[in-house]
């Protein structure tokens, strides 16, 4: 082991008093230090005269210091001379990933969500060509502000000299063994990187999915996994090979609260208290000013009473109100009549209503169950979301996959969403509403049985978007309702289904 080329209590650039060394290797020690002038810790990487990657290391670590992501390891300072060599950086205090599944696996949605902030940062890394290429569960860390921080960007590859040809790919698998080991407190790799997990199970050669270790694991977050990380058990499904792709595939999963990003603040500031954010001061509160009252000299004083008049008064004033009620009364009925008779023109009138809410001798059926439907896949089309496209909300929704082209890569004909409505009705009429989506061909299919062929096509409709109402000539009976997305509509960049909500009428 090298001997330390400095010691506790060397100060650096006069401002980073040295005081515990934390973690030294190959010529490379990593302090908690503070930082005098702005009376914090913070951590600094200090290096042997002959640390053979010095300027690598350096380098990379003013790269990291220009990205912007909160949820990277912000650096302060790097320095190379023939004195004392250099890097400072962020001090985080917090939880480890390792450390949280250290005695069983997360909540499935908690462990994806991690994944997630951690696939968006590293995106970001990615686009100024910084990569990680050492991803562990020690580097995921839930702060002790509750968010999400990612440790070791760039700076710990060059210390551990660790290289890829394709290192968007490499970080991609790095995220796909957080994610399995979030799922099945498992590690999917070398046991040293583990951080003292077990090492995952193997079947066939090579390690057995998320649904294989552990029950409960949802069916998308297994198959984001295979994507990722596992190419033998994907099933025909297209790998995910880039950070930014982990995070579009996760991009639905809820977030942990508060979410490491500023929140827009209210349209009038409540008068609140001056805070100091790192020796800085925070701008001044805005102070709500209530509007001036204007008081009148009489706005306070009794009226003077009347003489012999109070009786007549108070019949009058009483007379004055009924009268008042009737008017209103009316002019509520009248307004109602107006607007229940809006969407119903008069005999030889044209209805500039395009769709009717519902046809005539309908009535609406829930189903009893809705699943996501991939007969030609894995069975998973985000089933975990399909409750959403009938719970009568357009906030929530369903949605597919992210494929790379419209036809699904020539994998499958088609993903959808299945309803079961319980028993075998006279389907005349659904209306679904697609959203934001646009583009892409779309079947409503009905039947008895919820086998793909067996689903009879009841109306066809090319460019999906916004509200759209299919409509049988004649109702047709069956107990399973059928969105069957054929060619995939476009979702920012990508191709994408997407149901905010869905209404079926059957005949009476």
């Amino acid at each position: 082991m090298s001997s330390p080329a400095v010691e506790p209590g060397t100060k650096l650039a006069e401002r980073f008093r040295l005081e515990d060394r934390v973690h030294e290797s190959g010529g490379a020690t990593l302090w908690k230090a503070i930082d005098e002038v702005l009376a914090r810790p913070v951590a600094v990487h200090t290096f042997d005269p002959d640390f053979p990657r010095l300027n690598e290391v350096v380098t990379a670590a003013r790269v990291a210091s220009r990205l912007t992501d909160p949820r990277l390891t912000q650096v302060f300072d790097a320095t190379e001379d023939d004195g004392h060599s250099y890097v400072v950086s962020e001090w985080v205090s917090g939880e480890s990933f390792g450390d949280m599944i250290a005695n069983g696996p997360l909540d499935p949605e908690r462990a994806a969500a991690m994944v997630a902030e951690a696939a968006e940062a590293l995106a970001h890394a990615h686009e100024a060509n910084l990569a990680h290429l050492c991803l562990t569960p020690e580097h995921l860390v839930w702060t002790a502000g509750s968010t999400v921080k990612l440790l070791g960007l760039g700076v710990d590859a060059v210390l551990d000299d660790v290289t890829s040809d394709d290192p968007a790919r490499e970080d991609a698998e790095g995220l796909g063994r957080l994610l399995y080991a979030g799922l099945t407190g498992h590690w999917p790799g070398d046991e040293q990187d583990g951080g003292g997990l077990p090492v995952a199970p193997m079947g066939d050669g090579h390690f057995c999915t998320p649904r294989q270790v552990t029950a409960g694991v949802p069916g998308y977050l297994d198959a984001i996994v295979c994507r990722a990380l596992l190419p033998e058990t994907r099933r025909g499904l297209e790998p995910l090979t880039t950070p930014a792709e982990v995070a579009e595939a996760l991009a639905s999963v809820s977030r942990p609260s508060p979410l490491p990003m500023p929140t827009p603040m209210p349209m009038t500031a409540l008068p609140v208290a001056a805070s100091r954010s790192e020796g800085i001061d925070t701008a001044a509160p805005q102070r709500h000013t209530p509007p001036p009252q204007h008081h009148h000299q009489n706005q306070h004083r009794p009226m003077p009473r009347q003489a012999g008049g109070g009786m007549v008064n108070k019949v009058a004033m009483t007379v004055v109100v009924l009268l008042v009620m009737v008017a209103v009364g009316l002019g509520a009925w009248t307004l109602g009549r107006s607007i229940g008779n809006a969407g119903t023109p008069e005999t030889g009138e044209e209805s500039t209503t395009p769709t009717p809410t519902a046809a005539v001798g309908t009535r609406e059926v829930k189903p009893s169950s809705v699943t996501g439907f991939d007969p030609l896949g894995d069975n998973e089309e985000r089933g975990e979301l399909a409750i959403n496209a009938t719970d009568g909300k357009e906030s929530t929704d369903w949605h597919s996959e992210s494929y790379d082209s419209a036809d699904f890569g020539r994998l499958k004909t088609g993903v959808g969403l299945l309803l079961d409505m319980g028993e075998s009705v006279p389907v005349k009429q659904v209306t679904v509403n697609f959203g934001s989506t646009s583009g892409g061909t779309v079947e409503l299919r009905v039947g008895d049985s919820p086998q793909l062929d067996d689903l009879s096509v009841l109306q066809k409709i090319n460019g999906v978007s916004g509200k759209k109402t299919f409509t049988a000539e004649s109702p047709k009976k069956g107990r399973y309702v059928l969105v069957w997305f054929t060619k995939m509509p476009t979702y920012q960049g990508k191709y994408r289904g997407q149901v905010l909500d869905m209404k079926v009428l059957a005949t009476k």
